[in-house]
């Protein structure tokens, strides 16, 4: 299998940059092509609390029907042409992958179902749950955890799953300490050394499942190291430039998924997925003000500006005032679609001040907003894949961001508190301190990370 390499970005030009449009669409097996023009929605949902196991899973069933029932007809309903269903599996599901493909199957039959008779083109996206922790996990790449989630990728292909995603945690045992303490070291082992080597593992195999299978490898996302950090960063316990500065750093792992054969549309809860696109020309799903009903965030327009899908994260099947909340989430996503794929049905210029307006509203207001410009990360992107290994690029990726939010902040285009002033010149001193060779920095972080197990990583 051979791998790319990207030394350059795909767009070279702001105004080539932008919603609904990728370099590289995305076309799946009924023609819905994802990139290519019009931006579809994407709706992601979940059980409500309850519990998963053998005697439930009747009822397990019976609620994924019932949502998938909702969605289709309210796609009817607002006369929608195309969208995606993703499907995160919870943690039982991945631990039994039978339920998993049942669920998938359910899913798939009622969609499938819904286009022949209406002529609604629907896909089903795939994303078992990372179940690679816990104090029974003996390897990150082989044993009982690896075997159940390849398992629940291949099953869930054959049952109809055309899209195939994860949101993988390789690093993360180190990253929420560096988290907590906002520690920008720590943090860039855990995305380029951990993260980076685990991605390349994982990915191989997942291309690998998808050329078997006849089905598309989509994206990854840095879910666990990058929201974790902006949900840490909207409650106030960690600055915000350093989660705006994290999630930079989070493209350059993300990006291994491309390099190792994936086509996209990235994962929609990865917000890196700009960078991503802007290197490789990938469609990239994105998430924003739509998934206020899993977490609030900071960057609820500027996430829309160069999104190929729109998605809401995960909503739980529950009964409200409009009807079940899945069904609801699925109308708002299809109106913000609405109003994207009119101003792109008025030409290029109504398009761009489209784009423009979503990302001016949030980015002067929230660093973590600022580094989503498409702007701010197309320059980014063409100076991050200057670099080489791993470690330089992430390593560049923190110093870029951080020169960014300088430049936003002196020239008045972002601000800044006073707090959030001296946590920039004190993470920057960070980064200018760090080693610029990887084996001296891995030997200085390496005995810091008290709850790594290096030999799960071959280490």
């Amino acid at each position: 299998m051979s791998r790319q390499s990207f030394t350059k970005t795909a767009f070279d030009s702001c105004d080539d940059f932008i919603f609904a449009h990728a370099k590289y669409p995305v076309t799946l097996k009924n023609g819905l092509t994802i990139g290519g023009g019009i931006l579809y929605p994407e709706i992601n949902f979940t059980l409500p609390n309850m519990q998963i196991e053998r005697e439930t899973m009747p009822e397990v069933i019976r609620q994924y029907r019932e949502i998938a029932e909702g969605i289709c007809e309210r796609a009817r309903a607002l006369h929608v042409s195309g969208f995606v269903a993703e499907i995160e599996t919870l943690p039982p599901m991945t631990f039994n992958p039978k339920w998993a493909i049942e669920t998938c199957r359910t899913v798939v039959d009622v969609i499938k179902e819904n286009e022949a008779k209406y002529g609604i083109k629907g896909a089903v996206r795939i994303t078992p749950n990372d179940i690679r922790e816990g104090n029974e996990l003996r390897h990150m790449w082989h044993g009982e955890h690896w075997d159940n989630m390849f398992e629940t990728f291949e099953g869930c292909s054959d049952a109809g799953a055309e899209l195939l995603a994860i949101e993988s945690i390789g690093g993360k045992e180190v990253h929420d300490d560096a988290v907590i303490n906002c520690d920008i070291a720590k943090s860039i082992f855990a995305l380029s050394v951990l993260g980076c080597r685990d991605m390349n593992r994982l990915w191989t195999e997942i291309v690998s499942v998808a050329e078997k299978t006849g089905t598309t490898a989509g994206g990854d996302t840095s879910c666990g190291f990058g929201n974790t950090a902006m949900v840490l960063a909207d409650k106030n316990y960690i600055p915000k430039v350093f989660a705006a500065t994290v999630r930079v750093m989070t493209a350059v792992r993300s990006l291994v998924a491309f390099e190792c054969g994936a086509k996209g549309p990235h994962k929609d809860c990865g917000y890196e997925g700009v960078y991503v696109k802007a290197i490789t020309g990938a469609p990239t799903a994105a998430e924003g003000r739509t998934a206020a009903c899993a977490h609030l965030s900071s960057v609820g327009n500027v996430a829309i500006c160069v999104a190929d899908l729109w998605s809401n994260e995960s909503v739980q099947n529950v009964k409200l005032l409009g009807g079940m909340a899945p069904t609801i989430s699925f109308e708002q996503l299809v109106y913000d679609c609405r109003m994207m794929n009119e101003a792109t049905s008025r030409g290029r210029q109504t398009a761009l001040l489209m784009r423009d307006l979503c990302a001016d509203s949030d980015s002067r207001l929230d660093p973590q907003a600022y580094v989503l410009r498409p702007d701010v990360v197309l320059e980014l992107s063409k100076e991050i894949v200057k670099e080489e290994g791993y470690y330089n690029r992430t390593k560049k990726a923190a110093s870029l961001a951080l020169n960014a939010i300088r430049d936003g902040s002196e020239t008045g285009r972002l601000t800044l508190s006073e707090r959030e002033k001296t946590w920039l010149e004190n993470i920057s001193e960070q980064v200018d301190e760090l080693p610029d060779d990887e084996d001296a920095f891995i030997e200085r972080v390496l005995p810091e990370c008290d709850k790594l197990d290096p030999k799960k990583y071959d280490m």
